[in-house]
């Protein structure tokens, strides 16, 4: 074969990919659904489930530790306080959540053309979220650093397929921890202008995160919605002090608050599918009706976070079914309750981004947009069951949002998409590569895989052999390489960085 030729059909996959991209249709800030959410359960199946939560919620309670404000908000609307417990007549958790909180909310972004609208028939991408460790094929696992973090951040902006920067995409531990929260909500602003979320970790760190993203916004967030942030339960029945300090500073300030039971069935809740949905509901009541207590209509996501454990080792497993069904399940309780929904995300308990990473990965990602999931954290980068972010893996998961996003389009109607003035002239038995309307379509007709290698043996061999991962690892590297930040106004930028000083300075290092 001729250099010529060979320089022809090599010249790469960049090229053609530069090319395409050309042409390609611009990519939407969020993923407006077209299909419609799959139901697994019935009406009345899921009524009885809710009649279940409420039981919870009436005769066992939640918890409000170390607390005693919740306490108090919790007496005045007629719950039942008996120490740190809360009993809540039936019906009260479920009337406070669907009186006041909205259906679905709009999170500004520094950028408003990234405004994401979370709620409804939309889904939000956000990517990986709290792991220790990351993962790459040239240095191995190691523990992450605040350079990492960056890293993660910038490769997220220059995803089209994330709607969101999401927020500890992993934990930069050469970072003080109770300094680091300052650097991480920094590195959102700076090396992206996509909606972004703010720190839980404890109270105080989540009035940072208000400050600096008043002062990115110019001074006045204008009772706007810059962030939405993760509030875990500390299942089974519990709310700590931490995450109810996060809840409520960010609920006053009108910034939204993904109300999360994290829950590894068999652990922190029974083995069964329908007990995990109802202790699911029950624990996500109390938790958004909180907020509701602190400013009525302040936005919340009802989220979940379930996972199966292997019997034999108590480790969490991932892409198993009975998560799936319990995404399905929960899904439908949040439209029902009119609350967006977040659960998903592209999870793996593999090491490595091979088969295990996407089997699980994929097994998870397709429930998550089919049960009409509203706002997806983890959707890119997960492995080791989410104690490494993979660089790989990051590529290849954004990758298949890609799809996720043309799947969830659904079947095209248009006139274009019907081809009726095509079919009704085409000669039976002629192909139609050569036809006017494959000639209109052709470059937008189908997903083009930015990983997958579809070339034949040969030119696979030629191209070097890779694998997934290796080409993966070459896109993360490019697409770092060719960053270019977003706007920032320098003076905006010298406030953030003189606040960011200021706090550091009036506190010691630590590590709680």
């Amino acid at each position: 074969m001729s250099d010529e030729r060979r320089g022809r059909r090599t010249g790469g996959r960049a090229g053609r990919a530069a090319s395409r991209a050309s042409t390609a249709a611009p990519i939407p800030s969020y993923l407006k659904r077209q299909i419609r959410p799959y139901e697994l359960v019935t009406d009345e199946q899921l009524e009885i489930i809710e009649h279940n939560a409420d039981t919870i919620l009436e005769t066992v309670g939640i918890e409000f530790r170390n607390y005693p404000s919740a306490l108090e908000m919790w007496r005045a609307v007629g719950a039942d306080v008996e120490g740190e417990r809360v009993r809540f007549p039936r019906g009260l958790c479920r009337k406070l959540v669907q009186d006041s909180a909205p259906r679905q909310y709009t999170q500004h972004a520094r950028n408003p053309e990234r405004n994401v609208e979370i709620g409804g028939n939309n889904t939000v991408f956000a990517p990986n979220y709290g792991s220790p460790f990351v993962y790459d094929q040239d240095d191995g696992r190691r523990y992450a650093t605040i350079a990492d973090f960056q890293n993660i951040v910038k490769l997220t902006y220059m995803s089209p397929n994330l709607h969101h920067s999401g927020g500890t995409v992993c934990e930069p531990v050469d970072v003080p921890v109770n300094k680091r929260h300052l650097d991480m909500v920094y590195a959102h602003l700076k090396y992206s202008d996509k909606a972004f979320m703010g720190s839980v970790t404890a109270g105080e760190r989540a009035a940072d995160s208000v400050e600096m993203a008043r002062i990115a916004f110019g001074g006045d967030l204008q009772d706007r919605t810059v962030m939405s942030s993760l509030i875990n339960a500390s299942s089974p029945l519990v709310w700590d002090d931490t995450m109810l300090a996060a809840a409520e500073t960010y609920a006053a300030a009108n910034q939204a608050c993904i109300i999360s039971p994290f829950i590894l069935a068999g652990a922190m809740a029974p083995t069964t599918s329908a007990g995990v949905a109802a202790q699911t509901l029950a624990e996500a009541l109390a938790g958004m009706a909180f907020c509701q207590l602190v400013r009525p209509g302040a936005p919340v996501i009802f989220g979940s976070f379930a996972s199966s454990m292997s019997m034999a080792t108590g480790a969490p497993t991932f892409g198993t079914p009975e998560p799936a069904i319990v995404l399905y399940t929960v899904a439908a309780l949040a439209r029902r309750l009119g609350v967006p929904f977040r659960s998903g995300g592209s999870l793996t308990a593999s090491k490595l981004p091979d088969a295990q990473a996407a089997y699980e990965s994929a097994s998870t990602i397709i429930p998550t947009v089919m049960a009409g999931v509203n706002f997806v954290l983890h959707a890119a980068g997960w492995m080791e069951g989410g104690l490494a972010v993979g660089y790989e893996k990051f590529m290849m998961d954004a990758d298949q949002l890609g799809m996720m996003m043309t799947l969830a389009k659904g079947l095209d109607m248009s006139e274009n998409g019907q081809a009726m003035e095509q079919l009704t002239v085409h000669t039976p038995g002629d192909h139609f590569l050569g036809t006017a309307h494959t000639f209109a379509n052709f470059e937008t007709a189908f997903y083009r895989s930015t990983m997958a290698d579809n070339s034949s043996y040969e030119q696979w061999l030629e191209d070097g052999s890779t694998t997934t991962a290796d080409r993966a690892n070459t896109a993360w590297k490019e697409s770092l390489a060719s960053y270019e930040a977003p706007p920032l106004d320098d003076a905006i930028d010298a406030e953030l960085l003189d606040f960011i000083g200021r706090r550091k300075s009036e506190m010691p290092d630590g590590i709680g």
